[in-house]
């Protein structure tokens, strides 16, 4: 951040909010038009030091990092509007506080005194430039058409069997593992949830590379059936560790859960009845499969976008930019070689990595 706005920021009277995801918000006017106003905000982001996640015609989103003792971590959203002239600005608390300690209302005044200091450096002219500038650059008018394109690297067909497969191995034996611990009494509610979500995303990331297989829906219905396998056959494991390890008769896997739930479920010695068992159940899957969700949707979008040179993704969105259908996209990739339809749907498959880059991104 430029010295001139930390000094103004200790100057900010801070307006504090409460709530289970705190947020302020401010609305000013402004002269300029929507393509100068994303423009300016844009530059006031930059000298700010703020991460842009997203911008379009009328909006621009940009997060702040803290810095942290491992990493930095991004602590508010701030979000500004252009509606005919009217400016809306917003802040958001990342994370799980629920008091803001006022620190919304600071990031609405530091920005919107960021945006309206950069504008005051443009002149009449200058800003008419500084619009033609980000016109072209919307547009793409500065893109310069390659003679040639890198060659296609050649990709085996997609194949579901080696996800499908291999994702009832990793269960299984993850489902074991999970058993075996348990048993044992080494257990800790919410670490090994997610120590068996990164397990499936881990394998899933190389059962993915040796299949080439990139369809996310199918992808995530398989995984969402790994981890009810994975829980299911942990409590099936439990079952034959228990009996064969106290020498017990066979009473049968259903007569074990009967058991079980009238037993209960007992946690720091509260034993919750049979519901327990559900509740336990249920964040079991619930943690796990969220974590899930957001790892392979990262995994897959790294592969589909190294899977491609990124001259060829920047060359099939230029032509998008332009409104070209996709048979005229997918004409233009085959005059530069690009004519296999198989290799087309992986540019199209890493435009879509690019999208979901910023829908990740633009997670609260």
């Amino acid at each position: 951040m430029e010295e001139n706005f930390k000094n103004y920021e200790k100057t900010i009277k801070r307006k504090h909010r409460i709530s289970f995801s705190p947020k302020y918000k401010e609305e000013f006017k402004t002269s300029v038009n929507e393509i100068i106003f994303i423009a300016i905000a844009e530059k006031a982001f930059e000298k700010l030091g703020w991460d842009i996640v997203y911008k379009d015609d009328f909006n621009i989103e940009a997060k702040r990092t803290e810095a942290g003792w491992m990493s930095g971590r991004w602590t508010e959203i701030i979000t500004a509007t252009y509606t005919n002239g009217n400016i809306s600005v917003k802040s958001e608390s990342l994370g799980n506080e629920i008091w803001d300690a006022g620190k919304n209302s600071k990031r609405v005044k530091l920005f919107i005194y960021a945006f309206q200091e950069t504008l005051r450096t443009f002149d009449q002219k200058a800003l008419q430039e500084l619009e033609k500038e980000a016109e072209r650059k919307n547009n793409w008018d500065d893109y310069i058409i390659p003679d040639t394109l890198p060659k296609p690297v050649q990709t085996k067909n997609p194949d579901f069997a080696i996800p499908l497969f291999g994702g009832l191995f990793i269960s299984l034996i993850l489902g074991f593992t999970l058993a075996f611990l348990s048993v044992k009494g080494v257990y800790l509610i919410g670490l090994f949830e997610f120590l068996v979500a990164t397990a499936l995303v881990f394998a899933m990331k190389y059962f993915i590379k040796f299949s080439n297989y990139t369809d996310l829906k199918k992808l995530q219905y398989l995984l969402a059936s790994m981890i009810i396998l994975v829980y299911a056959s942990s409590q099936y494991f439990q079952y034959e560790i228990i009996l064969r390890s106290n020498n017990l008769e066979r009473i049968g896997f259903w007569r074990f859960l009967q058991i079980r739930f009238s037993e209960g479920f007992t946690v720091n010695k509260t034993n919750l009845g049979w519901a327990g068992w559900i509740i336990i159940w249920i964040v079991q899957l619930g943690i796990t499969g969220l974590i899930t969700y957001l790892k392979i949707v990262v995994v897959l979008t790294k592969y589909v976008l190294e899977r491609v040179p990124a001259e060829v993704v920047d060359f099939a969105c230029y032509h998008f930019i332009k409104n070209k259908s996709e048979e005229e996209v997918r004409s233009a990739l085959a005059e530069k070689g690009w004519s296999d339809k198989k290799d087309q749907d992986e540019i199209f498959d890493a435009i879509g990595g690019l999208q979901n880059v910023t829908v990740l991104n633009r997670i609260k």
